[in-house]
């Protein structure tokens, strides 16, 4: 086997399941795709597996509440939770030591100085997100943090009228998101309670259905100003038909805006193809860039020129007059008028690190592996934690499509969560929980192995064998 890449089917037939060209690999090289030597096969011939050694892995050791006795301090954790916090390439260090040093060498005069001189830091990374969001690199920026940008966008691109003046949401969003969209709608005198429409799933149902998002845009689009929803949901990690909801919105007459804080670096985007008019997006989770790190935007081209109102600050000039100190702002165009002061030059490299990874690793070869990993992750969890007769057991909750969703499996337990994630904390296992009973496993393809996976359901495994069932609410997030 010459590596998985030579598996053109994953991209070329998404119709079949990863469960399917698993087993196939499996067959072809006479393994069992249940047992430790398939996923050590699968790693071994991972043409990725070298990017693993990029990033800096928390060891058991320093973890809070590993047990010695159950994770050699030594080893290596088993973290499977970059839906929250992705980890730090081993190049940040040195990037940030090198901006320190130059401030202290240089002072004032660090602002002009290569690399990454601080009065044009946001320049950098245009390249890069362009080509993980689908988009012209003149099209993104680095600025701010997520939920800065949702409220600087919003207030260009929320212009309601007595006609049309609501929002649409997901129901059992980001919380952030929502206060942000309930602050918008009280800021233009609106009631929340009747500007904020929020789509819910069916009863029943785990998930919101991508033809209800449409159905409502179809039915109400006279009145909705502001479509903004997630890309990829956080506790779900369903992700929604970003295409099709965006077509539906704009032939409604709304403009069509997407938080990418669980997308960006996770699943394929295509921004300009799909006609979106704005989106924001974090750093922290897929793009590996630390907590606080500077986040970004996009707005599409064809805005460029309109110059719908915004806020504006000293970014907000044209670079090439931005040290003129005119009186009156010299407005630069499209995404660019959005921004209102320096990027912090401490934190721009540390994306920058990150953004070199990935066009080392490359999307479409991430997405490749993704398939399989995550797919393996599903394979196990339905042979050994599925129902089968089993007292305790964990459900999907994630849909099956592999269209519908990214690195993530969100899982609901007929037990309560707590002593589960106490035990898998013991053992070195980092994953989050969602009250009441949602537990978020995301295996990376930058960094996780098919032996995490492996290893992880193993564990997981052993623990709900000692655990008693409850009886939990039906409710899969909060």
């Amino acid at each position: 086997m010459e590596g998985l890449m030579q598996q053109k089917l994953i991209l070329e037939d998404r119709m079949k399941s990863p469960a399917r060209v698993l087993q196939e690999i499996a067959d072809k090289n006479q393994l069992d795709v249940q047992r430790k030597e398939f996923a050590s096969f699968m790693d071994q011939n991972d043409p990725l597996k070298d990017f693993r050694k990029r990033f800096a892995y928390p060891k058991n050791g320093t973890l809070k509440g590993t047990d010695p006795a159950l994770a050699n301090p030594e080893d290596d954790s088993l973290y499977l939770c970059s839906q929250a916090m992705g980890l730090k390439p081993r190049t940040a260090d040195r990037e940030v030591q090198s901006i320190l040093e130059r401030w202290g060498g240089s002072g004032v005069q660090m602002y002009f100085h290569e690399p990454v001189p601080a009065l044009y830091s946001d320049r950098y990374g245009r390249e890069s997100l362009g080509r993980l969001v689908g988009a012209d690199p003149c099209s993104v920026v680095l600025m701010n943090s997520l939920t800065v940008n949702l409220h600087l966008l919003m207030l260009s691109f929320y212009q309601p009228t007595p006609q049309r003046y609501k929002i649409v949401i997901e129901a059992e969003t980001f919380p952030s998101d929502r206060y942000a969209m309930v602050s918008q709608a009280e800021l233009r005198g609106y009631s929340p309670e009747e500007a904020v429409i929020e789509i819910h799933r069916r009863e029943g149902e785990r998930t919101i259905r991508n033809e209800d998002v449409i159905e409502l845009l179809e039915r109400e689009g006279s009145s909705i100003a502001v479509v903004c929803m997630s890309g990829v949901h956080y506790c779900t990690g369903q992700k929604f038909d970003m295409a099709a909801i965006t077509r539906a919105g704009r032939k409604a007459g709304c403009m069509v805006g997407w938080d990418l804080a669980h997308a960006i670096g996770n699943v394929n985007l295509e921004l300009d193809n799909w006609g979106v008019d704005f989106a924001f997006w974090g750093a922290n989770k897929y793009l590996n860039s630390g907590p606080g790190g500077v986040g970004g935007a996009y707005v599409n081209k064809r805005h460029n020129g309109s110059r719908i109102p915004s806020l504006r600050g000293w970014f907000s000039n044209k670079e090439a007059t931005r040290l003129q100190m005119k009186h009156r702002c010299d407005l630069d165009d499209g995404v660019d008028s959005f921004r209102l002061s320096s990027p912090s030059s401490l934190l721009i490299p540390i994306v920058l690190a990150s953004l070199k990874i990935f066009d080392e690793a490359g999307m479409p070869r991430l997405l490749e592996k993704q398939y399989l990993l995550t797919g393996y992750l599903e394979l196990l969890i339905k042979s050994h934690l599925g129902s089968n007769g089993l007292p305790v057991r964990a459900e999907i909750v994630t849909p099956e499509d592999v269209n519908q969703r990214g690195c993530q499996l969100s899982l609901v337990f007929n037990t309560s969560l707590t002593q589960v994630l106490q035990e898998l904390t013991k053992r070195g296992v980092v994953c989050d929980v969602r009250p009441p009973n949602v537990m978020r496993v995301t295996p990376s393809p930058l960094y996780n192995t098919f032996s995490d996976v492996h290893t992880f359901v193993s564990i997981i495994k052993d623990i709900l064998a000692t655990c008693r069932p409850d009886n939990i609410p039906e409710e899969s997030c909060p």
